[in-house]
């Protein structure tokens, strides 16, 4: 597996993207950002919330809620 740069198994119940036709011929590699720390306060039920989900992965999805924010606030207000 780490030849082929995979960290871990692909999970049984992982969702499969749908793929348009020639995607991969047209996709363009993005680079990585780079992220940097914070730390900061949540409340409880919040942090719950994302951790309900699945306890894996809480603060990776918390980062595209705000990510999602951050890029429709941009499209509205550029």
């Amino acid at each position: 597996m780490k030849k082929r740069g995979e960290t871990r198994r692909t999970r049984a119940d992982a969702p499969e993207p749908d793929m348009p036709d020639g995607f991969w011929e047209t996709a363009t590699p993005q680079p990585p950002r780079i992220k940097q720390p914070v730390t900061m306060r949540v409340d409880p039920d919040i942090i719950e919330f994302f951790k309900q989900q699945d306890q894996k992965g809480h603060l990776t999805r918390m980062h595209a809620v705000l990510r999602s924010y951050v890029d429709a606030q941009k499209k509205r207000h550029p």
